[in-house]
């Protein structure tokens, strides 16, 4: 089964709370009139499209007909994903890289969004595209979270350098930094910041992270990743607006779409917080974490 397919099968939950009850809608009207309208509405929230991205679509909607642009119910579902698309494929996607040396991505997220496991999946994926790569383990308050790298790495062919539970995370940052320089390696992914409990602390954290790399590799890190669990929906919403506070996100990695109805949650992170999604996780698998597509997105969860 191709990504795609992956991707649709994954979407199942997501287009059964979205787009196949738009269908039923659209069935249920002869016409537009304000209860079509307010039932939409309630469809776009409950999907977790957002109460903010549901409001600009509606806007969009009420300006459709107005143009004449939708005329009848059965017009609606073709204009929605023409909406989505645009809201989706506005900004930049790519995942930064750097022009000489290691590209170094660092990657954030609360404990349980699936972080060290991304982090072993793209550790895979760039080494199934011919890279060498490097983890670092500088969650260093959990103790579960080295070990987890550790398998990654032997599992992924990637070398992992690391330090003792507790100790500083932007010395394992340096350490690893200097390694992959050294060795010549063309991706380092640090993984760190696993808990949000003071904003202050974890923005301290990150930044002497960042001046650590930035004084080894100008310009780095080249990604701060964050990684989000699709199935929490809106709190995945909220999360994302506590780390923004605390660190300067480049892009999203949503986890576990496969697992909810709440997929919607991937327009309303791109509308509200006009933030990037990177990459979306469709299964358990390795090969299951791959780089978003806008328009394969859309697609697949309008189509079907």
């Amino acid at each position: 089964m191709g990504f795609f397919d992956k991707l649709k099968k994954g979407l199942n939950k997501t287009r059964e709370n979205l787009t196949n009850k738009i269908e039923k809608l659209v069935i249920g009207y002869a016409d537009i009139d304000e209860d079509f309208l307010d039932e939409l509405e309630e469809t776009l929230i409950m999907a977790d499209v957002g109460v903010q991205t549901t409001d600009k679509l509606m806007q969009a909607v009420r300006k459709g007909i107005k143009k004449k642009e939708i005329n009848t119910p059965e017009d609606l579902k073709p204009f929605l994903a023409k909406e989505i698309a645009a809201i989706l494929n506005n900004g930049e996607d790519t995942t930064r890289v750097a022009a000489e040396g290691p590209t170094v991505l660092l990657v954030i997220g609360v404990n349980g969004a699936g972080k060290t496991t991304t982090i072993g999946k793209l550790s895979a994926y760039y080494k199934e595209q011919g890279k060498s790569v490097m983890l670092a383990a500088a969650d260093t308050f959990r103790a579960a979270a080295i070990d987890q790298l550790e398998v990654w790495g032997q599992r992924t062919g990637a070398q992992v350098i690391k330090h003792e539970e507790g100790s500083d995370p932007a010395a394992v940052a340096f350490d690893a930094v200097k390694a992959a320089k050294a060795r010549g390696i063309d991706v380092l992914i640090i993984d760190t910041a696993g808990r949000l409990q003071t904003k202050s602390n974890l923005m301290q954290e990150l930044e002497k992270i960042n001046r650590v790399i930035g004084r080894e590799i100008p310009g780095a890190p080249h990604e701060t990743l964050l990684v989000l669990d699709a199935t929490t929906g809106q709190n995945a919403i909220s999360q994302a607006e506590l780390f923004t506070k605390a660190a300067p996100i480049s892009g999203v990695v949503l986890t576990k779409l496969d697992g909810t109805a709440k997929g919607g949650v991937v327009i309303g992170i791109k509308s509200q917080l006009s933030m990037p999604v990177k990459w979306i996780g469709v299964g358990e698998g390795v090969e299951d974490l791959r780089p978003f597509n806008a328009d394969d997105f859309a697609k697949a969860l309008f189509e079907g």
